[in-house]
């Protein structure tokens, strides 16, 4: 049964899955890496989510505030050995359930085209697409959402 627990980026199971993540997110972004991730850092995360299989941390992810009224969805990841099995999604409406309680009113978040796992995720979870946003505008390899909550 997967447990889930809201904690910070100064979580050490936290901190190893975004490792992890920022490896994929290299080999999958080439040439653009660099540029996102200056928008990945951690250091400063308040609302992060862990999941759990027993005792191994197999997903993780945040969110930050990206307006008075909304929250970014910021370093989802799952274990590759258990995708597929509602991890995210659980993760993912953790996170929007915490923003909720913090008085957010809407999610917005950026993936890559080159990831149709997580634009699959964020469409069956009722994120719509718009415009890209802020520092994504006119990147090719970027596609941004929303949902309100």
């Amino acid at each position: 049964m997967t447990r889930l627990i809201r904690t910070n980026s100064g979580n050490p199971d936290f901190q190893q899955l975004v490792r992890l993540l920022d490896a994929v997110l290299a080999e999958l972004d080439g040439d653009d890496h660099e540029f996102y991730a200056q928008f990945n850092k951690t250091a400063a995360l308040k609302h992060a989510v862990v999941a759990y299989d027993g005792g191994k941390a197999v997903g993780c992810g945040a969110v930050k505030q990206f307006s008075p009224g909304a929250v970014e969805v910021k370093r989802m990841f799952t274990l590759p050995d258990y995708r597929n099995r509602g991890i995210a999604r659980a993760v993912l409406s953790e996170l929007e359930n915490w923003a909720k309680e913090l008085g957010y009113g809407k999610c917005v978040l950026e993936t890559g085209k080159r990831q149709p796992d997580a634009i699959a995720l964020y469409s069956k979870q009722g994120y719509r697409l718009i415009p890209n946003y802020g520092q994504y505008v006119g990147m090719d390899n970027s596609v941004c959402f929303e949902k309100m909550i």
